[in-house]
């Protein structure tokens, strides 16, 4: 059995496969998922399990170089936005970029794999982007 907090199989997978630059998206419940791009529905019922949690998970297995959010993110300001301040302040997620929502949809085309939480608060999506640990 693994020893470090990951234990879905898909998501295990996924992160093991990632190579530098490539996309995994953690997104919330009602973040269109585009054809061909493939999905890890972890979502159960409204907010679980939570973005963060799925998050922090992620990021004990996953070097994260940059990330993206939406603008729309810092205007709504979802409760999760003061964690991901908090990391990204502890260098936890690289450099940040800001782009419209719909840039972010865009972005998703190019996603290695979305990951769906059931996080029901607006705009709590990031998209990591792979880093490399050497």
């Amino acid at each position: 059995m693994k020893k470090t907090p990951l234990l879905n199989i898909a998501l295990s997978r996924v992160v093991a496969s990632l190579g530098h630059g490539d996309v995994l998206m953690i997104v919330d419940a009602g973040m269109p998922v585009p054809a061909g791009v493939e999905l890890i529905d972890l979502a159960v019922t409204h907010g679980v399990p939570d973005f963060v949690s799925v998050l922090n998970t992620v990021l004990a297995e996953m070097q994260v170089e940059s990330h993206v959010l939406a603008d729309e993110m810092r205007e709504k300001q979802p409760p999760a936005l003061a964690v991901l301040d908090t990391l990204n302040a502890a260098g936890h997620l690289g450099e940040q970029r800001l782009v419209s929502h719909e840039a972010l949809k865009q972005l998703s085309r190019n996603a290695r794999a979305i990951v769906r939480t059931g996080e029901c608060q607006p705009y709590t999506n990031i998209a990591l982007v792979s880093g490399v640990v050497f």
